[in-house]
């Protein structure tokens, strides 16, 4: 299943790569917590609406509620999705841009990994990764 989710992502983020903005443009927003560098290779994408994988099997491993939960944003690897109304929300942003760091830290298959495992262990609000950012 991991296989598929990622596969699922790249295309996600393949298909937006025309309308994704580089977070260069929230540097002066956060200069002295963000390097220029590394807001350069991070994105995002103004949306009315959040993509998120459905698969059946991640209903079967009770992530359902996380599945059907209104989000404001939701990150998958470099990219980071915002819906409309709430995208000049700076701390939205920032807490988008903690979820790109710890992809590149667990690299895509570790992090998909221990975030299902976090949310079925201690649910959305109490998941680590979460409240770490």
């Amino acid at each position: 299943m991991i296989e598929e989710i990622e596969g699922w992502i790249h295309q996600v983020n393949f298909s937006h790569r025309e309308v994704r903005r580089s977070c260069s443009v929230l540097e002066e927003h956060f200069n002295g917590f963000y390097s220029p560098g590394f807001l350069k290779t991070a994105f995002f994408v103004v949306t009315d609406e959040l993509p998120k994988p459905d698969f059946p099997g991640l209903r079967v491993a009770g992530l359902g509620d996380f599945i059907d939960m209104d989000m404001d944003g939701i990150t998958y690897n470099d990219t980071y999705y915002v819906k409309k109304k709430i995208a000049h929300d700076l701390p939205l942003h920032f807490h988008e841009l903690v979820h790109v760091l710890q992809w590149r830290e667990l690299a895509p298959q570790g992090f998909i990994e221990r975030y299902i495992r976090e949310i079925q262990d201690f649910g959305y609000d109490n998941a680590p990764l979460e409240k770490m950012a």
